[in-house]
């Protein structure tokens, strides 16, 4: 058996034992007034924890929603309250779902990177691969993950069918490797290679983007996360990164539109709601998120349900704590990053959303016809208007209406193939039912999780119902006798 199968078969065993304990009644709690029992021993509400983990500080609980007693106490909101991180620990590995991280080898005390603007195909919702352009195969780009003190090497081989330069955002150079197109260097031409090399004396939250105005509009981004010399404090127990997109791509079209002043797909990471896979943490967790706007022109509200956050910088370093603001809502402009952290006090599944209306949503163009090329490829139409790839039409309405005709809102049909897709995310288990719904376009959670629930979902192999961790946290923290189970849990969404 393998390394990676025998931790599976010790985290199945050790769900297992867990659901035995709960066969033998130990672990009863006040779930038991519901009908049925608890699907998993509520043990959460005295959790096992280092010994330097406090539970209380001036009134503030790490573990329920307070705000504390005295909003001049740095312990006010959770504004100072430690993660279960120590600093001698360092860091917390910074995470952005669904994107990957490039690799380097370290050459003569360089870190060096190699990056590949490139056309690349991203698949925004399960079966809509769009025709973007990105870095090594990637969009947005992969995440370079550096320290404070570094010295780095990257080379750029552009393989668009254009020029193009990269600028590194934020970052204090020899203006040589700026990356402003013209203004500071020639534009790398198809094929060629450019080398950029310095010293990184910063610390905080970045990234890198083509210096090409109409390229910004496909998508080519990347972060930079440039961890610290000496490790924040307060520490975090997570690290996480999104990274906010709009397109235009007309409905018969998987080509963005870079000429368009309005916009109708929107992604986090690449992927649009609610194909981008809600965050999770464990409850009573130092929580920072680093959110980075790089629509072409929208600036985007963020809000977080459940939770009152302590906004602690924007680009660049950790804000002095002095300045921090608490916030349920952060607007982020256009390229700007802001970081925010907060003590995940309150379990539960909460949204977490840009609060632009339309941008709740996806795909909100009048519905004229068919998607004409499907599943091809029209990456050589950028670069050639004489070799237009075929466009098959098809009917999409019944008898000899002509595609698309009458004009209404036609919405987004997610197939069963679709929904299975969705649901196989190992984050999304045991949400309710109809969470696909409530997840659309810049839409996701923020799952604070019971430490055993933790477990369960993130931890296990275990097939776990829909519904069935988000009731067992109503049972424990909520109040479950006027809690009303989604009546969809058999079939809205079914994975089965």
């Amino acid at each position: 058996m393998s390394a990676e199968n025998n931790r599976r078969q010790f985290l199945k065993t050790g769900s297992l034992t867990a659901a035995g304990i709960l066969a033998t009644g130990v672990g009863a709690s006040a779930a038991e007034s519901l009908e049925g029992p608890p699907s998993t021993p509520p043990t959460d509400s005295a959790p096992s924890h280092p010994a330097h983990v406090q539970a209380e500080y001036d009134g503030f609980s790490r573990y329920k929603p307070s705000r504390g007693n005295d909003p001049e106490s740095p312990y006010y909101l959770g504004k100072q309250v430690p993660g279960f991180r120590t600093l001698d620990e360092g860091p917390a590995p910074f995470d952005a779902p669904q994107i990957p991280k490039l690799p380097y080898v370290m050459k003569n005390g360089v870190k060096e990177f190699h990056l590949v603007p490139q056309p690349v195909q991203r698949e925004f919702l399960p079966g809509y691969w769009m025709n973007v352009w990105g870095f090594n195969g990637s969009m947005p780009g992969p995440t370079i993950e550096i320290n404070q003190g570094d010295r780095i090497r990257i080379i750029v081989t552009n393989e668009l069918p254009e020029i193009v330069t990269v600028h590194l955002h934020g970052f204090e150079m020899p203006v040589q490797y700026d990356g402003a197109d013209t203004m500071t260097q020639n534009p790398i031409p198809p094929g060629k290679q450019f080398v950029y090399e310095f010293d990184v004396h910063e610390e905080g939250t970045y990234f890198y983007h083509t210096h090409v105005a109409m390229q910004e509009a496909f998508g080519m981004v990347g972060w930079v996360i440039v961890h610290p010399r000496k490790t924040y404090d307060p520490p975090v127990d997570r690290d996480f990164g999104l990274l906010f997109q709009n397109f235009f791509i007309a409905p018969n079209q998987t080509v963005a539109d870079s000429m368009k002043m309005d916009w109708n797909w929107h992604t986090i990471n690449g992927r649009s709601g609610p194909y981008f896979p809600p965050l999770v943490c464990k409850h009573g967790e130092r929580v920072r998120v680093r959110l980075l706007n790089f629509s072409p022109m929208q600036h985007h509200p963020i809000h977080m349900h459940g939770h009152t956050f302590w906004l602690t910088g924007h680009e660049g370093a950790r804000a002095p704590k002095s300045a921090w603001i608490p916030r349920n809502t952060e607007l982020i402009a256009v390229a700007q990053a802001s970081d925010f952290e907060f003590i995940a006090n309150n379990p539960g599944d909460w949204m977490f959303h840009c609060h632009m209306v339309h941008h709740m949503m996806n795909h909100m163009v009048e519905q004229v016809g068919p998607r004409i090329r499907k599943g091809a490829s029209v990456d050589r139409y950028l670069a050639n208007l004489d070799s237009v790839p075929q466009a098959v039409v098809s009917k999409t309405a019944l008898g000899e209406e002509p595609p698309g005709y009458p004009q209404k809102m036609q919405g987004m049909h997610m197939s069963m193939e679709s929904m299975k897709t969705i649901w196989a995310a190992r984050e999304m288990k045991g949400m309710r039912a109809p969470v696909p719904m409530s997840m659309a376009g810049l839409m996701t959670a923020m799952r604070v999780l019971p430490a055993d629930l933790y477990h369960r979902v993130m931890e296990t192999d275990e097939d776990i119902p829909k519904g069935e961790i988000f009731d067992e946290i109503v049972r424990r923290f909520g109040d479950p006798e006027t809690y009303q189970p989604s009546p969809q849990s058999e079939t809205h969404g079914s994975h089965e």
